[in-house]
């Protein structure tokens, strides 16, 4: 893996970290991170109450790689929809409702990062 795979990598693990922990603080509760299947990867996979909940995390050290709205594309929205039901079904569950939500990340180089949480984008 190249240096820069690698910061990406670290970079993508830290929004994550912030993601899951501002949603439990939320009162979610984290079901499982980095989830993957041939079909593609939840980020993570919370419940928030009956409802299953598959949340997309985008983090971003500067804006010139687009806003991290801007990366979630209404492709990516079915497909996030279809891996939280296949996630489910795998596990024998029928949630409430299913629900894709996105955490953006914004790392400044100095003080504390930016966390946006935007329910229900589909």
């Amino acid at each position: 893996m190249t240096t820069t795979a690698q910061a990406r990598q670290a970079i993508g693990a830290y929004g994550e970290e912030r993601a899951a922990r501002h949603l439990t603080d939320l009162g979610m509760v984290v079901l499982e991170r980095n989830w993957r299947c041939p079909s593609g990867e939840i980020d993570i996979v919370l419940r928030d109450g009956a409802t299953l909940v598959v949340c997309e995390v985008k983090t971003r050290t500067s804006a010139a790689a687009g806003t991290p709205h801007e990366a979630v594309t209404p492709a990516k929205l079915d497909r996030l929809r279809r891996l939280g039901e296949l996630w489910a079904a795998t596990r024998g569950l029928r949630p409430g409702g299913i629900r894709v939500d996105l955490v953006a990340v914004q790392r400044p180089r100095r003080g504390a990062p930016v966390i946006e949480h935007v329910p229900g984008l589909c």
